[in-house]
């Protein structure tokens, strides 16, 4: 799409291009970050970290996001912390895991340079600004070969965010929060002058840059990219942020910017209802099975929490429950998120078969034919290896499938400069996490626990290196 003098805009969007050579803008910067969520806040940090200055722009009145919305967890392959604890691991190993998931699929330039950076940008992220890193060793996610997954001791996404949040404002790189950006201002030549803002109060702000970051997420959040794109989940829960509004690919495409694996996306086929929580997919790696309202079976819960989305909104109703013993409970008790929602009343107990099924409201007779349907250690109807079978006193949450945030987005190659249509790198503009192409392949089924956080911390880190060089070399005023 070629951008006109008036500008384009796009469809049910605020996102605008706008061609005006003459831009001035009372407020300029080395770096525009739009988005504070982890990808966002990283490059700010690394920017000052750098020596170049940077603003970034929020919508919302505190940063939150994707980041918050997520368990926490990063994974990464090298990392001090994994050593610590003696696990062999390697950015190689790490890159084949996530192929395996994505069946070959995902871009191959982009898996290297995001397993190879996310170690380096932790540790930095550790040594540097104090976030102190522990790896979940209790438990594999579904596909990882090693224990990789960091956390900080909260071990929630909210703790996360606040914690990239605090150590932004104490290297002093500006967040302007309830700034909805939606004009993105160019010359004829595709080069990203700035930004016009919007506040609450309809007052207008305009930032001048030399270099522009996208990290304001995908497009979950926007029913007819969501029907245009992957209309498996027009009418799943949306169960991500807000912000996923689509800015980023509205404004790449009026540039000529490359769409990339515009089908792939994280679900999660554990949507706690009617309380709208995630809930741990700990809970079915560790053992626990998901049963339908006729009190079956249905998947291989062990695949994945992603593509279980798809198998349960298949389900009567789009509903499943959740279903483990003690065992698992008592683990999941390590899991802040967990215990909140136990407390809102999500985790039902049942003392008996009989006071689950009446709990699930479907037959004891199926129920009990199928809890007792596998052989503990061998392969079941699903190919999946369970480790016991459920014993009474029985745990259960009802869930649904839920769309949490798009993979699919501007195509970047490995430094996150975004490509246009002739694979060519548009003059200044990058992209990072969730508004650029991941690291999934091109289907739900691809993505690998930890994904999003990964493209977002490890894009954050390249991006703010890749513009700090850049700002060097330019002779853009």
């Amino acid at each position: 799409m070629s951008v006109g003098a008036a500008g384009v805009a796009a469809p049910d969007s605020m996102a605008r291009v706008v061609v005006e050579p003459g831009f001035e803008a009372p407020v300029q910067t080395d770096v525009l970050i739009v988005g504070a969520g982890a990808c966002g806040l990283t490059a700010g940090l690394l920017l000052a970290d750098l020596g170049v200055d940077a603003v970034v722009l929020e919508r919302d009145a505190q940063p939150s996001g994707s980041t918050s919305l997520s368990s926490g967890f990063i994974p990464a392959a090298g990392t001090r912390a994994q050593q610590a604890l003696g696990v062999q691991d390697s950015a190689e190993r790490f890159a084949e895991d996530i192929q395996g998931k994505a069946h070959g699929t995902a871009a191959p330039a982009l898996v290297a340079a995001y397993t190879q950076a996310i170690a380096p940008a932790l540790d930095h992220l550790e040594s540097r600004h104090g976030l102190q890193w522990e790896v979940l060793t209790g438990f594999l996610y579904p596909g990882h070969s090693r224990h990789r997954m960091h956390t900080l001791a909260a071990r929630t996404g909210v703790a996360l965010e606040q914690a990239l949040e605090a150590a932004v404002e104490a290297a002093a790189v500006p967040i302007l929060c309830e700034a909805r950006a939606t004009e993105l201002v160019v010359d004829a030549a595709r080069r990203v002058l700035g930004v016009r803002a919007r506040r609450p109060d309809g007052s207008v702000e305009a930032i001048g840059c030399r270099a522009l970051l996208l990290a304001c997420n995908g497009y979950g959040g926007a029913p007819a990219l969501v029907r245009r794109y992957i209309p498996e989940m027009a009418e799943a829960t949306f169960g991500g942020h807000t912000g996923n509004d689509g800015t980023a690919l509205h404004w790449g495409e009026a540039l000529g910017a490359h769409l990339a694996d515009m089908q792939a996306y994280q679900g999660h086929g554990s949507w706690a209802v009617p309380h709208g929580v995630l809930m741990t997919w700990a809970l079915m790696v560790e053992g626990g099975v998901q049963i339908n309202r006729e009190g079956r079976r249905f998947h291989d819960e062990s695949q994945g929490y992603s593509e279980a989305a798809l198998h349960v909104v298949a389900q009567p109703g789009g509903i499943a429950w959740n279903v483990f013993d003690t065992p698992v409970h008592t683990l999941a008790q390590g899991f802040p998120d967990f215990v909140e929602a136990e407390r809102a009343g999500a985790v039902r107990r049942a003392d008996s078969l009989e006071a689950l099924a009446a709990l699930i409201a479907c037959d004891p007779g199926t129920l009990g034919e199928t809890l007792s349907a596998w052989t503990p250690g061998e392969p079941d109807a699903f190919g999946r290896r369970l480790p016991r079978r459920l014993d009474a006193p029985f745990y259960a949450v009802k869930v649904t499938g839920a769309l949490f945030h798009t993979q699919g987005g501007l195509d970047i190659d490995a430094r996150t400069r975004v490509l246009d249509s002739q694979g060519q790198p548009l003059p200044n503009l990058w992209a990072a996490g969730g508004a650029a192409r991941g690291v999934s392949g091109n289907h739900v089924s691809g993505y690998l626990s930890g994904n999003g956080l990964l493209s977002a911390v490890a894009g954050g880190y390249i991006a703010a290196h890749d513009m700090a060089a850049f700002l060097r070399t330019s002779t853009t005023t």
